[in-house]
């Protein structure tokens, strides 16, 4: 299993996205995501999102917090992921151009009209609650979300054709 970080930055009542749109083969190819990336050596979740949001965005992160860890597990040929949440509201310096993709502030409003997976919508509903430190388990097969179990308990059992429930408040 993979670690990774993910990190939504925002800034008032935009967040910065990344449109995955640079890289061959990628998992992500046009989706919309925040930044972050896999652990290097012997990297702590922290320094792997300092890294990584220095690289992809140019910026220095001056005040983050974790907010969650969130297993992603999939039948297809992608490898299973242990990604630690963060958001951050505090930076200095200016953006770059991002090697995969392009960083756009998006108001929160306008989030959920972007291509992104199935599963995003239930952990940024929870990061935009502000709910607790959380842990969430994102079953795919393909690119199709199956099982969503936050906390310990489900949340999502869909069949095929189901829609994605409201995310239950923490």
């Amino acid at each position: 299993m993979l670690n990774t970080t993910l990190c939504y930055i925002t800034r008032g009542d935009e967040v910065l996205m990344l449109h995955r749109v640079k890289k061959e083969h990628d998992l992500n190819k046009d989706k919309w995501i925040g930044i972050g990336g896999k652990f290097e050596g012997e990297e702590s979740p922290d320094e792997c999102l300092l890294r990584e949001a220095k690289e992809e965005t140019g910026l220095t992160l001056t005040s983050w917090r974790c907010r969650g860890v969130v297993t992603f597990l999939t039948t297809g040929p992608w490898e299973g992921e242990f990604m630690y949440l963060f958001t951050a509201d505090g930076f200095e310096g200016e953006l770059i151009d991002c090697p995969e993709g392009d960083l756009q502030w998006v108001s929160r409003d306008f989030l959920d009209a972007l291509p992104k997976w199935e599963g995003d919508k239930i952990f940024l509903d929870l990061l935009w609650q502000d709910a607790p430190f959380f842990l969430l388990k994102l079953r795919y097969d393909g690119d199709k979300l199956v099982e969503a179990v936050l906390n310990g308990k489900d949340c999502l059992k869909v069949k095929s054709g189901a829609s994605l429930p409201e995310v239950p408040s923490i």
